[in-house]
Formats: C-alpha cells, structure tokens, sequence
C-alpha cells in the first residue's frame, strides 16, 4: 500500500476520543456513588438507637470524620496516580487520615475502658461488621477500578491499594451509622481486620493486573 493510501485510510478511520474528566471530578462522581449506597444501606437497615450518644463523644466524631477522610482522600489519589504524569507521592495523600483513624480506634479503646470497665476489651464475633465491610467495600472498590480500567494500568498496585482502601474506608464509616458495637477494641478488631483484607486483596489483584500487562506489552 501506497503511504498516501495508508495515511488516507487511517485517516478516514479515526473516531473522536471523548476527553475524561479531571481526577477531582471523576473522583467526585465516584464518591457521590459510595454516598448515595451508603445512604441506602443506612436507610434499609435504620440508624443504630445509640448514634446521637455516639455522636456527642469528640472521639466517636473524630473517628467517623477521618474514616471518610480516609476514603476520600484514597479515591481521589487513585485518580491522580492514573494519570502518568503525576507524581507517585499522591498514594501518601490518604497515610495522615488512615493514621489518625487507627489513634481514634485507640483512643476510643481508653475512653470505653473508663466508661465500661474491663468489659470494653471483652473481644467477640461480629460477622455483621465483616460482611457488611468486605460485601459494601469490595463493589465499592471494583466501581473504581471499573472507571479507572482504561489509565490504571500505568501504576496497577498503588491504585489497586487505594481504591481497596478507599472501598473499605466509606463501608467502615456507613456502617458505623447503624451497625452498633458495644467498645472500641471490637471496631478496631473488625473494622481493621476487614478493610485491611480488602486492602490486601486488591494489592494482591494490582499485582495480577500488573503482570497481566507486563505480558501484553511484551507479547506486542
């Protein structure tokens, strides 16, 4: 084929590519999903009996807001990191949020140990917690990854990684709306214990999708 041919067929061939939204926006849209599926969850199962006694300890509100924090601030790194000309320091954003998260768990340890006594480090089962957590924070995460399907393949993991955190940190603040635990110790066990499963998983599937494109550049 004659270039002047070629060039005129690829030419006569091209298709409009629809420009993607900024990081902040789709990040945005992304959270206002989680919101509206938390609400949903909240309004089905009805806000725990407790939350406005919850809510009057600075603790109990400083725990809820960097929870979200945490989700926030994870999605939204997410979408920068898909972009290859950001820097990789963006996975740092949601570290400060998720650390003042876990001194809150530790802090309501203490305070529930005041109030209740030995009685707030009794450690029991609560599958309503797991479940609600991996079956909320697993979609939640999967969406993200969904609308992140076509850029983050440039950095797989760490938006795997925060998107998995980003899923599980919003499940873990819905559910503290209506799921009701008795101590601290008990939110930080299985709270902890399923958004770090999550978070384990989807590092574990970046690292897949990381390989996977590893082999499709290669097989090019």
């Amino acid at each position: 084929m004659k270039t002047d041919d070629l060039i005129g067929q690829l030419a006569t061939s091209l298709r409009p590519v629809r420009r993607l939204p900024p990081p902040g926006v789709r990040a945005a849209m992304w959270i206002g999903f989680a919101v509206l599926l938390v609400a949903a969850c909240v309004v089905i199962f009805g806000p725990r009996h407790d939350l406005m006694d919850r809510m009057s300890r600075p603790h109990e509100v400083a725990q809820f807001i960097f929870t979200v924090a945490t989700g926030v601030l994870a999605a939204i790194a997410a979408f920068e990191l898909s972009l290859p000309d950001r820097s990789e320091r963006w996975a740092l954003l949601p570290l400060p949020t998720a650390l003042a998260w876990g001194a809150t768990l530790g802090v309501g340890c203490m305070a529930d140990m005041e109030r209740m006594g030995p009685a707030a480090l009794e450690v029991g089962v609560s599958w309503g917690c797991f479940r609600f957590i991996v079956l909320m924070g697993v979609p939640l995460a999967l969406s993200l990854m969904w609308m992140l399907r076509y850029a983050g393949p440039i950095r797989p993991v760490p938006v795997a990684v925060l998107g998995g955190l980003a899923g599980a940190a919003l499940s873990a603040a819905g559910l503290s709306l209506f799921h009701h635990l008795d101590a601290a110790l008990m939110v930080l066990l299985w709270h902890g214990g399923s958004t770090l499963l999550v978070v384990t998983a989807f590092l574990l599937a970046g690292r897949r999708w990381r390989d996977r494109e590893a082999e499709r550049f290669t097989a090019a």
